[in-house]
C-alpha cells in the first residue's frame, strides 16, 4: 500500500460548504481506510487528509467521490503520494 496526502482549499462559498461537510466528514470515515487521518485547518480555509490505497488511480478515485468534489466547493487541490519516515 501506498500513502498518499489530500490537501484542499475551499471556495468561499459558506452555505454551501456548511451543507456539505457531514457528508465530507461521514464519505472518508465510511471508507474505513489505512493509515486515515483528516481534518480542517484551524482558519477553515480547507483541509488535509492522509490515507493509503494501491495506487494513485484508486487514490484519485476516491478523491473523485468526496462530496466536497461532486458539489463542487473546492476551490485548490493538490493528491500527492507521501513518504513519511
Amino acid at each position: 500500500m501506498k500513502k498518499f496526502v489530500f490537501i484542499y482549499f475551499m471556495k468561499r462559498e459558506p452555505e454551501k460548504i456548511k451543507n456539505t461537510v457531514s457528508s465530507h466528514v461521514e464519505y472518508w470515515k465510511s471508507k474505513k481506510l489505512d493509515h486515515y487521518q483528516g481534518g480542517p485547518f484551524s482558519d477553515r480555509t480547507g483541509g488535509l487528509i492522509t490515507f493509503a490505497s494501491e495506487n494513485l488511480e484508486e487514490a484519485t478515485d476516491l478523491i473523485n467521490h468526496d462530496p466536497f468534489i461532486k458539489n463542487d466547493v473546492i476551490d485548490k487541490l493538490w493528491l500527492k503520494e507521501w513518504m513519511p519516515e
